[in-house]
């Protein structure tokens, strides 16, 4: 967790966005916002995930993301997506995921928007990072996994604003509809989810073992689109070969 909590110690500006440091002046600002606003819809975030999302239209291309998630309802979660953990992350896209019998009730071009979580969650790809250590591991598996266990069942549609992978230093062209992975083979997993692991202190290995009991629900057949029109579902399996 130290290479984790470097970056969210680090207030810097971001050198990878366009514009000059915050003044003093915007720094007072905010310290008084903070005692004199409410941020109510802010307060309702309640996990913070991290996990990969790839381009509909090119998911050759692929992005690390931490999510900020809420419950809108049991059914709907809601979720500001970030490039990374740190104070001065960039705020790229939203992602809005919802229980079965709500995607079932969608028209089929819409549907066809929506990805699965079945890879993510069974695969060790989607975790929620231990910010504190002094939390238990255990103990924080066990949170873990029944958030997994919801989550398998959900599905979600993402759009990205900020194209960062192309070094953009402002949110510029149309907003991208995003997807996520269904197979290893799709992209270089070990490599991709490990750095990733090694910033985190975890193993997507051990996470593979621990949720192995978890139920996998039946995926609707016009989800996760953008594998199927590339022709490259690839190898729905996420055990160590």
């Amino acid at each position: 967790m130290d290479k984790v909590n470097e970056t969210l110690d680090s207030k810097q500006p971001a050198p990878h966005v366009e514009g000059d440091p915050r003044s003093v002046k915007s720094k007072v600002l905010e310290s008084g916002a903070s005692i004199t606003q409410d941020f109510s819809p802010l307060k309702s975030v309640c996990a913070h995930l991290s996990a990969f999302h790839a381009y509909a239209s090119d998911p050759s291309r692929y992005v690390e993301v931490s999510h900020y998630c809420g419950h809108l309802t049991e059914d709907i979660r809601q979720c500001l997506l970030y490039d990374s953990p740190a104070p001065n992350a960039r705020l790229i896209g939203v992602e809005y995921m919802i229980a079965p019998e709500l995607y079932e009730t969608l028209d089929a071009d819409e549907r066809k928007l929506w990805h699965s979580h079945v890879f993510e969650v069974k695969s060790g790809m989607l975790i929620m990072p231990r910010a504190n250590p002094m939390v238990p591991q255990s103990v924080w598996e066990t949170a873990e996994n029944a958030d997994m266990e919801q989550l398998i069942r959900y599905y979600g549609k993402v759009y990205h604003l900020w194209q960062t992978d192309k070094g953009h230093k402002l949110p510029l062209g149309e907003p991208q509809l995003m997807t996520s992975f269904t197979a290893k083979d799709q992209f270089d997993f070990e490599k991709a989810v490990g750095e990733r692991d090694e910033r985190y202190g975890t193993d997507w290995k051990h996470k593979t073992e621990i949720r192995k009991d978890i139920p996998e629900p039946e995926i609707h057949p016009d989800a996760d689109q953008a594998w199927k029109k590339q022709g490259v579902q690839g190898s729905f399996e996420w055990k160590e070969k």
